[in-house]
């Protein structure tokens, strides 16, 4: 099997604006934008914990017992899907059949904190905000501006 060098989650991150004020909203009281609505309901599910940066994660399958976690400047093997918080699916290793090689500290800072606190076997749920994926910008076409992030990622191996 061939395995391909791809950076499919490479874009720093950039600061999100605060939400605008949603019309008819009694004044005073802002109405939670959609994607923050999300982060918050999210951290209430059952085995779901928030780091300081706000990275959200859950562990659905523990990794190797005594098996290293990956340091930012390490390259790691994975696959995972990327979707939106409406489930689609912008980005995936399972659709293309292989995973993927990258390192770590060429990617957006959600995964380079997520995958940086996994152990080689693990498999992680990462909900990333938007100021930790791709912010303002966002990732045309796939990815809208200021987009939560849902990553299923399998950290196979730590890449020599």
């Amino acid at each position: 099997m061939t395995l391909r060098s791809v950076y499919p989650v490479a874009a720093l991150a950039l600061s999100a604006a605060p939400a605008p004020q949603a019309q008819g909203a009694p004044a005073g009281q802002e109405q939670l934008d959609p994607q923050k609505a999300f982060l918050v309901e999210n951290a209430k599910k059952k085995g779901v914990k928030t780091t300081p940066s706000g990275l959200q994660f859950r562990i659905l399958k523990d990794g190797e017992f005594g098996a290293k976690s990956p340091k930012s400047s390490d390259a790691v093997l994975v696959h995972y899907e990327g979707r939106l918080i409406d489930g689609t699916v912008f980005d995936s290793s399972y659709n293309r059949g292989e995973p993927i090689s990258f390192p770590l500290n060429r990617v957006i800072a959600g995964w380079t904190e997520g995958v940086g606190m996994m152990r080689v076997g693990e498999t992680r749920e990462l909900v990333i905000p938007s100021e930790l994926a791709y912010g303002a910008r966002g990732a045309p076409p796939a990815v809208p501006p200021h987009a939560t992030l849902i990553f299923k990622v399998e950290l196979l191996e730590i890449v020599d």
